[in-house]
């Protein structure tokens, strides 16, 4: 069975923007951008951080244009990730200020998300409430 205009879609555009976030990583890990200053660091942060927005596009586009059925399961499911990962990363937060906790880098957030979503999948699978 071929995936369906939504999916392949999705597919296309995830690829597009987590190439440039891999591209742009890969980079910045073999010492591409150890000398830039700080006005060319903001824009590396920016730079870094547009894919991910892409790719959090990509998905809401992909609910927006898949069928009702779809739609339904992946907004749940979104919604309980992002609920469970923002929870967790506010308590970590908490943590840090009062119990001396280690700091917690933001980008973990984005890469947390897609492990709750993950480890919600199984969980939610009916449009039912």
């Amino acid at each position: 069975m071929s995936a369906a205009p939504a999916d392949r879609r999705y597919f296309r555009r995830t690829a597009a923007f987590m190439g440039g976030y891999v591209a742009i990583n890969l980079a910045a890990l073999t010492g591409a951008f150890d000398d830039i200053g700080a006005g060319a660091a903001w824009v590396l942060a920016a730079a870094v951080a547009a894919p991910v927005a892409g790719q959090i596009w990509a998905v809401l586009a992909w609910m927006r244009d898949s069928d009702e059925f779809v739609r339904t399961v992946a907004a749940k499911r979104f919604i309980l990730a992002a609920g469970a990962v923002i929870a967790a990363f506010s308590a970590w937060g908490f943590a840090e200020t009062y119990a001396g906790a280690p700091h917690a880098q933001g980008w973990l957030i984005y890469p947390l998300f897609w492990a709750a979503f993950a480890l919600v999948t199984p969980l939610v699978r009916t449009s039912r409430a």
